[in-house]
């Protein structure tokens, strides 16, 4: 029998970082670009996805990477990649 290696690719996205309140998990909110059917102009969308940040690495404002896993719990199933773009905010 011949054995196939089934490896999925894991979409990946990114999206700026607007909280990071909770323990372990950071909010994206990620941005796309439509064109109306009607009138021709770009509206923009967004959506906000939680994602898993086990270290806490991100801050609010961060550009970042995320990509698709498992289901971590009932709105998770999204980790942190990398963080691409750190923000300039001090606090």
């Amino acid at each position: 029998m011949v054995e196939q290696n089934n490896k999925e690719v894991k979409r990946t996205i990114t999206g700026k970082v607007v909280s990071d309140s909770m323990d372990k998990t950071i909010t994206v909110a990620i941005e796309r670009k439509l064109k109306h059917p009607l009138y021709n102009k770009y509206i923009f969308k967004t959506s906000k996805i939680m994602a898993h940040d086990e270290n806490g690495d991100s801050k609010v404002g961060d550009i970042v990477a995320i990509e698709e896993t498992k289901p971590i719990s009932k709105n998770k199933s999204w980790t942190l990649n990398k963080i691409i773009k750190e923000s300039q905010q001090e606090n």
